[in-house]
Protein backbone atom coordinates (compact mmCIF):
# COMPACT_ATOMS: atom_id res chain seq x y z
CA UNK A 1 0.00 0.00 0.00
CA UNK A 2 1.34 3.32 -1.10
CA UNK A 3 0.99 6.69 0.42
CA UNK A 4 -1.09 7.96 -2.54
CA UNK A 5 -3.30 4.93 -1.89
CA UNK A 6 -4.73 5.94 1.31
CA UNK A 7 -6.07 8.89 0.09
CA UNK A 8 -7.93 11.17 2.40
CA UNK A 9 -6.98 8.81 5.33
CA UNK A 10 -3.45 10.20 4.87
CA UNK A 11 -2.18 12.46 7.13
CA UNK A 12 -0.80 14.73 5.00
CA UNK A 13 -4.41 15.62 4.50
CA UNK A 14 -4.04 18.02 7.37
CA UNK A 15 -0.27 18.71 7.35
CA UNK A 16 -0.15 22.16 6.93
CA UNK A 17 2.22 21.68 3.40
CA UNK A 18 -0.51 22.72 1.40
CA UNK A 19 1.09 25.02 -1.49
CA UNK A 20 4.84 24.14 -0.11
CA UNK A 21 7.77 23.43 -2.83
CA UNK A 22 8.97 20.62 -1.63
CA UNK A 23 12.41 18.94 -2.73
CA UNK A 24 12.89 15.19 -3.22
CA UNK A 25 16.07 13.53 -4.39
CA UNK A 26 16.14 9.82 -5.54
CA UNK A 27 12.57 10.25 -5.98
CA UNK A 28 11.85 7.30 -8.52
CA UNK A 29 11.30 4.56 -6.39
CA UNK A 30 11.20 3.02 -3.18
CA UNK A 31 10.93 5.63 -0.46
CA UNK A 32 11.66 8.61 -2.73
CA UNK A 33 8.62 7.59 -4.78
CA UNK A 34 6.50 7.23 -1.15
CA UNK A 35 7.63 10.86 -0.28
CA UNK A 36 6.78 12.21 -3.61
CA UNK A 37 3.60 10.36 -2.74
CA UNK A 38 2.85 12.04 0.55
CA UNK A 39 3.73 15.48 -0.35
CA UNK A 40 1.37 15.46 -3.43
CA UNK A 41 -1.21 14.30 -0.81
CA UNK A 42 -0.57 17.21 1.39
CA UNK A 43 -1.13 19.53 -1.39
CA UNK A 44 2.37 20.68 -1.63
CA UNK A 45 3.69 21.38 -4.97
CA UNK A 46 7.01 18.47 -5.81
CA UNK A 47 9.98 18.61 -7.63
CA UNK A 48 11.31 15.13 -8.04
CA UNK A 49 14.97 14.39 -8.45
CA UNK A 50 15.87 11.09 -10.37
CA UNK A 51 18.48 9.63 -12.56
CA UNK A 52 15.90 8.21 -15.14
CA UNK A 53 12.09 8.78 -15.73
CA UNK A 54 9.90 6.17 -13.61
CA UNK A 55 6.18 4.66 -14.70
CA UNK A 56 5.51 5.80 -11.09
CA UNK A 57 6.34 9.17 -11.78
CA UNK A 58 4.77 9.53 -14.92
CA UNK A 59 1.60 8.14 -13.90
CA UNK A 60 1.84 10.54 -10.99
CA UNK A 61 2.12 13.15 -13.65
CA UNK A 62 -0.45 12.23 -16.04
CA UNK A 63 -2.81 12.22 -13.09
CA UNK A 64 -2.35 15.69 -12.77
CA UNK A 65 -0.23 16.10 -9.86
CA UNK A 66 1.64 19.00 -9.00
CA UNK A 67 4.70 17.22 -9.65
CA UNK A 68 7.93 18.32 -11.67
CA UNK A 69 10.20 15.44 -12.63
CA UNK A 70 13.97 16.30 -12.93
CA UNK A 71 16.26 13.41 -14.88
CA UNK A 72 18.90 14.13 -12.81
CA UNK A 73 22.18 12.17 -11.79
CA UNK A 74 22.78 13.20 -8.53
CA UNK A 75 26.22 11.63 -7.94
CA UNK A 76 27.68 13.88 -10.63
CA UNK A 77 28.90 17.55 -9.38
CA UNK A 78 26.81 19.90 -10.64
CA UNK A 79 23.64 17.39 -10.67
CA UNK A 80 22.21 18.63 -7.42
CA UNK A 81 22.69 22.53 -8.23
CA UNK A 82 20.76 21.57 -11.22
CA UNK A 83 17.71 20.67 -9.71
CA UNK A 84 17.61 22.83 -7.20
CA UNK A 85 17.92 25.51 -10.17
CA UNK A 86 14.74 23.94 -11.77
CA UNK A 87 12.56 23.97 -8.29
CA UNK A 88 13.06 27.60 -8.31
CA UNK A 89 12.55 28.27 -12.00
CA UNK A 90 9.48 26.39 -11.67
CA UNK A 91 8.13 27.49 -8.31
CA UNK A 92 10.65 30.35 -7.20
CA UNK A 93 11.92 28.92 -4.08
CA UNK A 94 12.37 26.08 -2.23
CA UNK A 95 10.46 25.69 1.15
CA UNK A 96 11.52 21.90 1.91
CA UNK A 97 13.99 19.40 0.75
CA UNK A 98 13.92 15.79 1.61
CA UNK A 99 17.69 13.64 0.64
CA UNK A 100 16.87 10.73 0.50
CA UNK A 101 19.17 9.49 -2.70
CA UNK A 102 21.25 6.32 -1.89
CA UNK A 103 22.64 3.24 -2.72
CA UNK A 104 24.06 0.21 -1.28
CA UNK A 105 26.47 -2.77 -2.45
CA UNK A 106 27.03 -5.27 -0.14
CA UNK A 107 30.91 -6.25 0.70
CA UNK A 108 30.11 -9.75 0.69
CA UNK A 109 34.17 -10.77 0.16
CA UNK A 110 35.02 -8.46 3.15
CA UNK A 111 37.15 -4.91 3.76
CA UNK A 112 39.78 -5.98 1.52
CA UNK A 113 38.31 -6.12 -1.78
CA UNK A 114 36.47 -2.58 -1.10
CA UNK A 115 38.77 -0.60 -3.75
CA UNK A 116 39.42 3.40 -3.33
CA UNK A 117 36.73 3.83 -6.47
CA UNK A 118 34.06 1.77 -4.25
CA UNK A 119 34.77 3.81 -1.38
CA UNK A 120 34.41 7.06 -3.68
CA UNK A 121 31.26 5.54 -5.08
CA UNK A 122 29.40 5.34 -1.99
CA UNK A 123 30.68 8.42 -0.32
CA UNK A 124 29.59 10.24 -3.29
CA UNK A 125 26.25 8.76 -3.55
CA UNK A 126 25.30 8.81 0.35
CA UNK A 127 26.84 11.47 1.27
CA UNK A 128 28.29 14.19 -1.08
CA UNK A 129 24.87 13.90 -3.15
CA UNK A 130 23.29 15.52 0.11
CA UNK A 131 25.60 18.30 0.60
CA UNK A 132 25.58 19.11 -2.76
CA UNK A 133 22.18 19.61 -2.69
CA UNK A 134 21.87 21.18 0.42
CA UNK A 135 24.60 23.77 -0.46
CA UNK A 136 22.43 24.77 -3.43
CA UNK A 137 19.43 25.37 -1.57
CA UNK A 138 20.07 26.40 1.57
CA UNK A 139 19.95 29.89 -0.07
CA UNK A 140 16.33 29.42 -0.54
CA UNK A 141 15.49 27.98 2.52
CA UNK A 142 17.03 30.80 4.62
CA UNK A 143 15.22 33.08 2.68
CA UNK A 144 11.54 31.69 3.65
CA UNK A 145 12.93 31.85 7.58
CA UNK A 146 11.37 28.56 7.96
CA UNK A 147 13.07 26.23 5.74
CA UNK A 148 12.95 22.23 6.16
CA UNK A 149 15.84 20.01 5.41
CA UNK A 150 15.16 15.96 6.30
CA UNK A 151 17.83 13.86 5.27
CA UNK A 152 17.22 9.62 5.39
CA UNK A 153 20.22 8.18 6.58
CA UNK A 154 20.25 5.02 8.28
CA UNK A 155 20.21 2.61 10.91
CA UNK A 156 23.48 1.77 9.77
CA UNK A 157 24.86 5.03 10.56
CA UNK A 158 25.17 3.32 14.15
CA UNK A 159 25.08 0.09 13.38
CA UNK A 160 28.20 -0.80 12.13
CA UNK A 161 28.63 -4.16 9.66
CA UNK A 162 31.03 -4.96 8.26
CA UNK A 163 28.48 -6.35 5.28
CA UNK A 164 27.86 -2.79 4.65
CA UNK A 165 31.29 -1.17 5.56
CA UNK A 166 31.67 1.76 3.18
CA UNK A 167 27.90 2.46 2.99
CA UNK A 168 27.70 2.80 7.41
CA UNK A 169 30.59 5.12 6.80
CA UNK A 170 28.71 7.56 4.57
CA UNK A 171 25.88 7.08 6.31
CA UNK A 172 27.45 8.11 9.72
CA UNK A 173 29.04 10.94 8.14
CA UNK A 174 25.58 12.09 6.68
CA UNK A 175 23.83 11.72 10.28
CA UNK A 176 26.97 13.84 11.40
CA UNK A 177 26.82 16.71 8.97
CA UNK A 178 22.90 16.97 9.23
CA UNK A 179 23.81 17.48 13.27
CA UNK A 180 26.06 20.10 12.38
CA UNK A 181 24.09 22.05 9.80
CA UNK A 182 21.57 21.97 11.89
CA UNK A 183 23.55 24.17 14.87
CA UNK A 184 23.96 26.81 12.67
CA UNK A 185 20.88 27.62 10.55
CA UNK A 186 18.45 26.45 13.36
CA UNK A 187 18.78 30.17 14.63
CA UNK A 188 17.76 31.13 11.44
CA UNK A 189 14.54 29.07 11.19
CA UNK A 190 15.53 26.33 9.28
CA UNK A 191 15.32 23.43 10.61
CA UNK A 192 17.45 19.93 10.12
CA UNK A 193 16.57 16.55 11.20
CA UNK A 194 17.29 12.86 9.68
CA UNK A 195 15.97 9.77 9.77
CA UNK A 196 17.60 6.37 10.19
CA UNK A 197 15.57 3.41 8.44
CA UNK A 198 16.48 0.14 8.76
CA UNK A 199 15.43 -2.92 6.18
CA UNK A 200 12.55 -1.44 4.31
CA UNK A 201 10.22 -3.04 1.90
CA UNK A 202 12.15 -1.32 -1.41
CA UNK A 203 13.89 -2.51 -4.49
CA UNK A 204 17.27 -1.74 -2.60
CA UNK A 205 16.65 -4.67 -0.45
CA UNK A 206 14.16 -6.94 -2.00
CA UNK A 207 15.07 -6.28 -5.73
CA UNK A 208 16.52 -8.42 -8.37
CA UNK A 209 20.30 -7.14 -7.50
CA UNK A 210 19.47 -6.26 -4.28
CA UNK A 211 20.68 -6.67 -0.73
CA UNK A 212 19.24 -9.67 0.07
CA UNK A 213 19.88 -11.35 -3.91
CA UNK A 214 23.72 -10.25 -3.91
CA UNK A 215 24.02 -11.73 -0.19
CA UNK A 216 21.85 -15.02 -0.65
CA UNK A 217 23.54 -15.56 -3.86
CA UNK A 218 27.45 -15.50 -1.92
CA UNK A 219 26.18 -17.74 0.45
CA UNK A 220 24.07 -20.09 -1.95
CA UNK A 221 20.59 -19.79 -0.44
CA UNK A 222 17.49 -18.40 -1.46
CA UNK A 223 17.22 -14.01 -1.40
CA UNK A 224 13.51 -14.91 0.76
CA UNK A 225 15.39 -16.78 3.73
CA UNK A 226 18.10 -13.52 3.54
CA UNK A 227 15.05 -11.62 3.80
CA UNK A 228 13.10 -13.01 6.25
CA UNK A 229 16.30 -13.78 8.62
CA UNK A 230 16.73 -9.73 8.55
CA UNK A 231 13.10 -9.33 9.44
CA UNK A 232 13.40 -11.83 11.94
CA UNK A 233 16.20 -9.10 14.02
CA UNK A 234 13.59 -6.75 14.21
CA UNK A 235 11.12 -7.47 17.44
CA UNK A 236 8.12 -6.87 14.93
CA UNK A 237 9.71 -9.36 12.73
CA UNK A 238 9.05 -7.13 9.68
CA UNK A 239 10.50 -4.58 6.92
CA UNK A 240 9.52 -1.07 7.43
CA UNK A 241 7.15 0.25 4.95
CA UNK A 242 8.03 3.27 2.34
CA UNK A 243 4.88 4.91 3.51
CA UNK A 244 5.63 4.70 6.99
CA UNK A 245 9.30 6.53 6.23
CA UNK A 246 7.58 8.81 4.30
CA UNK A 247 4.65 9.40 7.30
CA UNK A 248 7.89 10.73 9.49
CA UNK A 249 9.52 12.44 6.73
CA UNK A 250 5.93 14.54 6.37
CA UNK A 251 5.88 15.14 10.09
CA UNK A 252 9.26 16.56 10.52
CA UNK A 253 8.34 18.87 7.61
CA UNK A 254 5.25 20.07 8.89
CA UNK A 255 4.22 22.72 11.58
CA UNK A 256 3.59 20.21 14.12
CA UNK A 257 7.54 19.25 14.72
CA UNK A 258 8.19 23.34 14.79
CA UNK A 259 10.50 22.94 17.70
CA UNK A 260 12.39 19.92 16.81
CA UNK A 261 15.56 20.28 14.79
CA UNK A 262 19.20 18.25 14.94
CA UNK A 263 17.15 14.84 16.01
CA UNK A 264 17.85 11.12 14.34
CA UNK A 265 14.67 9.51 14.28
CA UNK A 266 15.17 5.73 13.84
CA UNK A 267 12.54 3.56 12.14
CA UNK A 268 13.66 0.17 12.68
CA UNK A 269 11.42 -2.18 14.16
CA UNK A 270 13.38 -1.88 17.25
CA UNK A 271 16.50 -3.30 15.36
CA UNK A 272 18.61 -1.13 17.28
CA UNK A 273 19.00 -2.51 20.69
CA UNK A 274 21.34 0.47 22.04
CA UNK A 275 20.08 4.01 23.64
Amino acid sequence: MTSASRGAAHPGADAGLAGRTVVVTGAGRGIGLAVVEAFLAAGSRVVAGSRERTEALDALVKQGAELTVVEVDLATSDGPAALVAEAVAVHGGVDVLVNNVGAVRPRVDGFLSVTDEDWEWTLTVNLMAAVRTTRAALPHLLATGAGRIVTVSSVNARLPDPLVIDYGAAKAALTNFCKALSKEVGPQGVRVNTIGPGPVETALWQGADGVAATVAESRGVDPREVARGAAGQSLTGRFTRPDEVADLVLYLAGPAAANITGADFVIDGGLVESL
